[in-house]
């Protein structure tokens, strides 16, 4: 194992000079929240494919494969969906708002009324989604070195919140980028081939398992449902998925660049799943389903590619992780606490001081996040509620807000609350990894967004018309904005 320990602590060593590098870079809120708007397209397809394809989808995505065959891809291909719908339909007017958070953009829909409720429900979803992310290496470390699992969410945990601390967006894209390669090198190029070779091609592979392996849909119709309901509309509205829209030079970069990652992810689910097939047919009696990545690696690939292959797993925690956490701590930082404080955020003068704020707040979410992974040990339980909350209580008022002019403050926050009182009710009720939840709590959301839109005045049409001036691209104010994007960087 030397020569594969060698190379996870060669990129883990590399993880930390890209931090220290954009450290340098990062003088700006602009630049440290958003890497200055400037990323070209095929970086930003790059670090946009690397968010949406963490642990869950990498390790989990396998062990699904290996629990219902080729099926076992719908989870990662509705994420891959979601990027892609959010690519073609949303992301040109997301990325020209020029905001930070989605609070922002509901606070200049709405004006100015419904920003800390539902920066409180985004900053809950991104605070669990960074926890289960940090919980992952846990288990990809205990292959790596066979070490306790706290010690593995604190050395894990550390490296990325030293990473991300340091120098925010622009430190978090730059490993991103590299985690891209790494993920692709090592799941689709390395990985895949070999597993189904060892497997004995698919001929063996149909041979020797059920044939509802090989059914597209023997997961079960109502389970893509609501993969559909909480991974695809997920990616519309996370803050996570958004922030990384910010960080485009342009709408078309956000538009085609994300297409490209969504069309990457589709690939990368499919991957997964014949992945785990092909574990089901050499390991048919593993103890646990989310043990097949780990053990077709441990025991297949030969050595160096074997630490290749762990370093990419790793990647794909990693971008997660840092993603989930910077988002967090963004809102975190400007749609709570400096709401709490009575300071509106923003204003050129503040900019460095902006920066030590927000980096303050990444090392104190960081910890938080660290503390948190160790204490939780149901993984999807925690994840299942994040994203219940996150659908259930701001999908309507997100899209709504984009999509129906009639949609007015008061309906915004109502949708909010009753949202998410609802699903947290029903989880109590049903059960949390129920599928009623996110349906009801989803459809209580909408009809008191309608309802009560249409019993209350009409959005200021001022608001409104401000709202059209930054969909449109102009009135927007960011005061860090930069000069153009050296060569290399836009990329």
């Amino acid at each position: 194992m030397a020569v594969d320990y060698a190379v996870i602590v060669v990129y883990l060593a590399g993880m930390l000079a890209m931090g220290w590098w954009g450290m340098r870079r990062a003088k700006s809120k602009s630049e440290f929240l958003v890497a200055g708007r400037r990323l070209g397209p095929w970086m930003y397809s790059g670090t946009m494919a690397a968010i949406v394809l963490g642990g869950a989808s990498t390790i989990g995505g396998v062990g699904l494969g290996y629990q219902y065959g080729l099926s076992g891809a719908w989870m990662v291909f509705t994420i891959g969906l979601g990027l892609l719908a959010l690519s073609v339909f949303f992301s040109a007017r997301i990325a020209r708002l020029k905001v930070y958070t989605v609070s922002e953009m509901l606070d200049l829909r709405y004006g100015g009324r419904a920003g800390i409720i539902s920066g409180v429900v985004m900053w809950a979803y991104t605070l669990m989604l960074a926890v289960t992310s940090t919980i992952a290496y846990a288990t990809i470390f205990d292959v790596l070195f066979d070490i306790d699992r706290t010690v593995a969410i604190v050395l894990g945990g550390a490296i990325v919140v030293a990473y991300s601390t340091l120098g925010g967006m622009w430190s978090i894209t730059i490993t991103d980028m590299v985690q891209f390669v790494v993920k692709t090198i090592g799941v689709l190029l390395l990985l895949l081939p070999i597993a189904v070779i060892k497997a004995g091609g698919f001929s063996e592979m149909k041979a020797q398992l059920p044939t509802e392996y090989f059914d597209p849909l023997g997961i079960g119709g109502e389970t893509i449902f609501t993969y559909v309901l909480i991974y695809t509309f997920g990616m519309l509205i996370g803050q996570d998925i958004w922030q990384r829209v910010f960080t485009a030079r342009s709408d078309s970069t956000a538009r085609w660049g994300g297409t490209v990652a969504g069309t990457y992810c589709l690939v990368y689910a499919i991957a997964g799943a014949v992945i785990g097939t092909a574990a089901k047919v050499m390991y048919p009696k593993l103890a646990s389903a989310d043990a097949a990545f780990a053990t077709i690696v441990k025991d297949e690939l030969p050595v160096g590619v074997r630490g290749l292959v762990l370093a990419a797993a790793l990647a794909a925690v990693m971008s997660t992780s840092s993603g989930a956490l910077i988002a967090c701590a963004t809102v975190a930082n400007n749609d709570i606490w400096s709401r709490l404080r009575g300071v509106v955020a923003g204003g050129g003068g503040e900019e460095r001081d902006e920066v030590k704020g927000n980096r303050a707040f990444i090392l104190i979410m960081g910890v938080a996040v660290i503390v948190i992974a160790i204490a939780l040990n149901d993984v999807v339980e925690a994840l299942t509620v994040a994203y219940n909350l996150l659908v259930g209580g701001l999908l309507v008022p997100i899209l709504g807000g984009l999509l129906w002019r009639r949609g007015t403050a008061a309906g915004a926050l109502a949708a909010v609350v009753v949202g998410g009182v609802a699903v947290i009710g029903l989880m109590a009720g049903y059960g949390i990894l129920a599928n009623e939840p996110v349906y009801y709590g989803l459809l209580a959301s909408l009809a008191v967004y309608v309802v009560v839109s249409l019993a209350t005045k009409p959005t200021d049409a001022a608001v409104l018309a401000a709202w059209r001036e930054r969909l449109a691209g102009r009135g927007a104010e960011d005061g860090a904005e930069g000069p153009a994007t050296p060569d290399a960087v836009t990329v």
